[in-house]
């Protein structure tokens, strides 16, 4: 499966945006879509997942009630709309699969990964 990540750009805080990710190529019947990411200098860290079927979410602490992951199954896309955005937010934004069903945040369960989109978020 290719992923492929846009939507990222310049951000005010407190405004927001979304990110897409399309997948294409080989997909399978169960799996889960997540969303990363990696500011300068710190590890990837884990922002949201959703289950294909179904539709299940998991959030980090971090972006609760601000961020929303959505998937679009005629498109094969997922959405991830990002509000009241905050500096901290900035970093480079991943999109990545793992097959089957079991939603998890690390970036080590995941097998598929998109190029990343730029996010800067000034003050």
């Amino acid at each position: 499966v290719q992923l492929r990540a846009f939507g990222g750009g310049l951000a005010q805080a407190g405004g927001y945006l979304r990110l897409s990710c399309a997948a294409s190529g080989r997909t399978f019947p169960r799996y889960v879509m997540g969303w990363f990411r990696q500011a300068p200098g710190q590890e990837r860290e884990f922002v949201s997942a959703i289950r294909w079927s179904g539709g299940y979410t998991y959030y980090a602490d971090s972006v609760k009630g601000r961020f929303t992951i959505s998937r679009d199954n005629a498109k094969n896309t997922v959405y991830l709309q990002m509000n009241s955005l905050k500096p901290e937010d900035t970093g480079v934004y991943y999109c990545a699969a793992r097959r089957g069903e079991v939603v998890v945040g690390t970036p080590e369960s995941y097998a598929y990964w998109g190029q990343g989109t730029q996010l800067t978020v000034s003050s």
